[in-house]
């Protein structure tokens, strides 16, 4: 299989998503460039104003690894023939359809016109912790139920708008919260490390691995990477929520 070329103009859930997707290709035998261009909390209303002032405001973040240079998404959309552009609503504005036009369709636009043959993917931003301290969970009556509701209805809507496919990382970790060991509310661990970013560990490697399956179709428990310090038998728990996601 050719490398397949993934970007996303994103921001710290896009960080999340991507810190192990070069691994998990590479232990596939798949070689992969993944990068992000990261700015913390960055809105799709944001995306856009950086679309037009051309600034190089992103930090470039390259196979998991920051490069310690900025960049403008214009001249990294336009420096390798991408195979998959992916991008997301920030989280505090996800659950919220005023916030989505008119800039997802300018954003989006903008996308298909600097790469036409790449296939343009959104992801599914998932909901707080259930005691999350994020400053914009009281949006959503610091419910994780209602902003997993709001999201979900907005992304959607989104995809039906722009025609394209939604990668369900809020469905998959919503699944993964129910199952044992991941339990927050009866004293388990949370896939969030501080009420809102992924775990670093089963957090992080849950998104990428459905980032992976999602864009291939390969069976993630027959890839051998797993992260430094899991716990086999959490990881399986995280594997099989994904198949069945994807069924």
């Amino acid at each position: 299989m050719k490398e397949i070329k993934i970007l996303a103009v994103g921001n710290s859930f896009t960080e999340d998503a991507f810190y192990y997707l070069h691994d998990i290709f590479e232990a596939s035998g798949i070689n992969c460039l993944a990068v992000n261009l990261y700015i913390g909390g960055c809105s799709l209303k944001r995306h856009w104003e950086n679309i037009e002032t051309g600034e190089r405001v992103y930090e470039y973040q390259k196979n998991g690894k920051t490069e310690g240079k900025y960049v403008s998404s214009e001249e990294v959309l336009n420096a390798e023939k991408w195979d998959y552009i992916l991008t997301q609503q920030a989280s505090h504005d996800s659950g919220m359809w005023e916030t989505y036009e008119p800039w997802l369709e300018k954003v989006i636009g903008f996308f298909r016109q600097e790469c036409p043959t790449a296939e343009i993917l959104l992801q599914k931003t998932w909901a707080y912790e259930t005691d999350s301290t994020h400053e914009a969970f009281s949006r959503y009556h610091n419910s994780q139920y209602e902003m997993y509701e709001r999201l979900s209805e907005c992304y959607e809507k989104a995809v039906e708008k722009i025609k394209a496919r939604l990668i369900p990382s809020a469905d998959v970790i919503q699944k993964v919260r129910e199952e044992k060991g991941f339990r927050y509310s009866e004293g388990e661990k949370s896939l969030c490390r501080d009420g809102f970013h992924m775990d670093m560990i089963y957090g992080r490697y849950l998104v990428a691995a459905l980032i992976f399956s999602f864009v291939t179709g390969k069976d993630i428990r027959k890839n051998s990477f797993i992260p430094n310090g899991a716990q086999k038998e959490l990881v399986e728990t995280i594997q099989r929520t994904i198949i069945d996601a994807l069924k």
